[in-house]
């Protein structure tokens, strides 16, 4: 028998590891209706809850707010009151459960009232386990649902994760969270460099709100949220960057010497704007590569993992749809051999490589960063940065420099099974909004009301001084105030605020693809008497701007005159803009799944205006039978993420403007 020799012998596995959290992002019209989604997907093998709230809870607003109209339960559960938060938690023991909540301007409001319902549980809440994001900066440049400015912000921030070390010091009070920068257009190196220097300026804030031995330990809790793209190798580089870099920021600026407080700690959603909606089918692989980039690499695994659907670019996921790429994390985690084996990558000289390229290119970034003040006061420069990146890629793709399989190449294919039939997306519940507003008209009326407003009125003084916003805000929480309440008294403490668009109003200098539609534009222009007017506008609460902010650039290069105010206008308002600015065309970008009720009540504002004769164009992500609807109502193009190709919607609006096509 043949001996095997000692260099060839098969390494015997490791202890084998445990899994990361399984989590599936949801909710939905209701409450109860998200209690019962969240119920089923523990009893399919979920491990951790991932609570997504609808838009009016997110900015501050209740349901029945001017704002809040078509959005309410569409992007995820509405939480106006203690009594919507108890509905959504009914029979989910929450000292057992580890529950990530997507909310960051109103992070301290929805955190008491997740306290408030633990305590009436009879839970041991400092026992209780989870994270709430609570990362305003990032909604400045990319998400949009920020309240306040961003001093106010931070204190908030920091506020939040000075309570927790006091009363929950095994809850995460921050997600930095670079996911939405990867979805604004960020570069590898922009990802790592912004998240960290958000990171940084709320270290260096909450280092005043701790004693200075509880400082590492505070450190040691602040997790992060990434994005990991189809480009598997820079993405499973980008990752062990972040574990290295995050060490060493740690290390030398503030001094950690305990490694456990250095570890870098993050939760991961893969990637959905490179989601399609042509051949959706191929968006399986594209979700199961994205995780190997995040799992793969045992020193820079991702603590919690949780998966777009497949079909998230035609519309609203149903169970179905979560379940499935549920079972694709759990396939990977107890079929295969993975968790048995330390890290594959170590030592590889291709890896080594392009980590520290990634590193140097952040830490060149974070230079300029730091010599401009820092984050806050760079929320205008990488807003436009991002910009400028988000217009390279979608130019690459245009161009075919960058390859899509089933939409710039290979785009002939046989029709997908998965996507006929009534039943092939899920559609929200078109009373839930009239159901939600019904219910918070009675919890307004049951109330106690002298003690809500003495509790908002301890929220307003605490909000003035300067102290933890925490512990007035769980009175008003358990006093029964309301999201709107709560809002509009940060509001009126801090102000409001309108974010950078990004877009300048200057051409940019780019000149490839744009001779010929800037030829066309001019001479529609000629024929106008003026130079083609052209409105972009965001109705509603939708924070998701890129779309917005490529087409208002790329008008801009193409020639025309735009208008883009930026994001959470009222129709009413657009109309306004629309006749003091004289338009030839509107356009309007909604990805919330509002588009419907937004798109009738501003084309009838344009009609009572005498702007009938003005044609609307609506981008979104709209299904088709929506998209019939949208026309009938008199939209007169209808565009959805199948239509990559900016340039031809370009020409798409100066033929609809041409006074005279013929000529």
């Amino acid at each position: 028998m043949t001996q095997m020799n000692a260099t060839t012998a098969a390494p015997e596995p490791a202890t084998k590891d445990r899994p990361w959290l399984f989590r599936t992002y949801a909710g939905h019209s209701t409450a109860a209706a998200s209690n019962a989604l969240y119920r089923g997907n523990l009893a399919k093998g979920q491990t951790g809850l991932s609570v997504a709230f609808d838009l009016p809870t997110q900015t501050g607003y209740d349901s029945d707010h001017e704002l809040a109209r078509g959005e309410v339960g569409k992007v995820g559960v509405p939480v106006a009151h203690l009594g919507d938060m108890r509905a959504l938690f009914a029979d989910i023991p929450l000292e057992q459960m580890n529950t990530s909540m997507t909310i960051n301007a109103t992070a301290p409001w929805l955190l008491a009232l997740y306290i408030a319902v633990a305590e009436e549980q009879g839970a041991d809440i400092s026992a209780l386990q989870g994270t709430v994001q609570n990362d305003i900066i990032k909604e400045y440049l990319s998400r949009g649902t920020y309240v306040c400015p961003p001093e106010p912000s931070l204190r908030m921030i920091t506020d939040v994760a000075a309570y927790t070390r006091a009363h929950l010091p095994k809850w995460n009070p921050m997600n930095v969270c670079s996911y939405h920068l990867q979805e604004a257009g960020a570069t590898p190196q922009q990802e790592l460099a912004y998240a960290l220097a958000t990171a940084i300026a709320v270290l260096d804030d909450l280092k005043n709100k701790v004693p200075p031995e509880a400082f590492p330990a505070m450190v040691g809790r602040i997790s992060f949220f990434v994005n990991a793209g189809i480009r598997f190798v820079t993405e499973l580089c980008k990752m062990r960057a972040f574990v290295e870099l995050w060490d060493e920021i740690t290390r030398e600026r503030y001094g950690i010497t305990d490694a456990k407080f250095r570890r870098f700690r993050y939760g991961v959603q893969v990637n959905s704007l490179g989601l399609t909606e042509q051949q959706p089918e191929n968006n399986v692989y594209r979700i199961l590569i994205e995780m190997l980039a995040v799992t793969l690499s045992k020193n820079a695994r991702a603590r919690a993992v949780q998966l777009p659907a497949w079909n998230e670019a035609l519309g609203l996921p149903r169970p179905f749809d979560q379940q499935w790429s549920l079972r694709m994390q759990q396939i990977l985690a107890y079929e295969t051999d993975l968790l048995e084996y330390g890290d594959l990558f170590d030592g590889n000289p291709a890896i080594e490589a392009k980590v520290e390229a990634l590193k140097q290119g952040a830490r060149d970034e974070l230079a300029t960063l730091d010599s401009m003040g820092g984050a806050i006061a760079c929320i205008e420069y990488m807003k436009s940065r991002l910009v400028e990146a988000n217009a390279e890629r979608i130019t690459k793709i245009e161009d075919g420099e960058t390859t899509v399989v089933g939409v710039n190449r290979w785009t002939e294919a046989e029709p997908s099974p998965l996507t006929t039939g009534d039943g092939a997306i899920m559609k929200a519940d078109p009373q839930a909004e009239a159901d939600q507003i019904a219910r918070l008209a009675q919890w307004r009326a049951t109330r106690n009301e002298p003690a809500v407003q003495a509790a908002l009125e301890e929220l307003r003084a605490a909000a003035q001084s300067g102290a933890n916003i925490m512990p007035p805000s769980i009175k008003a929480a358990k006093a029964g105030a309301t999201t709107g309440e709560w809002g509009n008294m940060v509001r009126a403490a801090f102000g409001q605020y309108r974010g950078p668009t990004g877009v300048a109003a200057n051409p940019s200098n780019r000149t490839e693809g744009l001779d010929d539609i800037r030829e066309e534009v001019a001479r529609v222009s000629s024929k106008l008497g003026r130079k083609l007017k052209f409105v972009v506008g965001k109705p509603g609460l939708d924070g998701h701007s890129n779309g917005a902010e490529q087409i208002a650039a790329r008008a801009r290069d193409a020639g025309m005159d735009i208008t883009y105010e930026g994001i959470r206008l009222t129709p009413a308002e657009i109309v306004q803009a629309a006749r003091r600015d004289d338009a030839h065309v509107v356009g309007l970008s909604i990805l919330s799944g509002s588009h419907l009720p937004l798109i009738e009540d501003l084309i009838g504002q344009m009609k009572a205006a005498d702007l009938g004769h003005i044609p609307v164009i609506v981008g979104g992500i709209i299904p088709e039978a929506d998209a019939l609807a949208l026309r009938a109502l008199g939209v007169a193009r209808v565009y959805t993420p199948k239509d990559f190709e900016l340039n031809r919607i370009m020409f798409d609006i100066a033929a609809l403007v041409d006074p005279d096509p013929l000529t």
